[in-house]
């Protein structure tokens, strides 16, 4: 059988100052609603939106759904551009 290896090489440049621009967005609601009957169902929210103003208890709850944020999947977004390449190792 052959094996493919695939290696993927993430190049973050760094501003002049030295930190790097990045924003997380948080996206899908994973929360399996019928877990303690042994299904499966999500309530299909689509992204987090928050229930208050930031520094607030209802700033982690979503308005949507009324789920916690961390139920939330996250979104890395960073800024700039990278001139990255996909690199594939040695295949056997």
């Amino acid at each position: 059988m052959k094996k493919r290896h695939l290696v993927l090489r993430r190049c973050e440049k760094a501003s002049r100052s030295g930190t790097r621009r990045r924003s997380v967005r948080y996206g899908v609601c994973q929360k399996n609603h019928a877990a303690s009957i042994g299904g499966y169902a999500v309530d299909g929210c689509r992204e987090f939106m928050a229930d208050g103003e930031e520094g607030t208890s209802n700033a982690l709850k979503c308005a949507a759904c009324g789920c916690h944020r961390s139920f939330h999947r996250r979104v890395r977004e960073y800024g700039g551009s990278c001139d990255c390449s996909l690199i594939t190792a040695t295949r056997q």
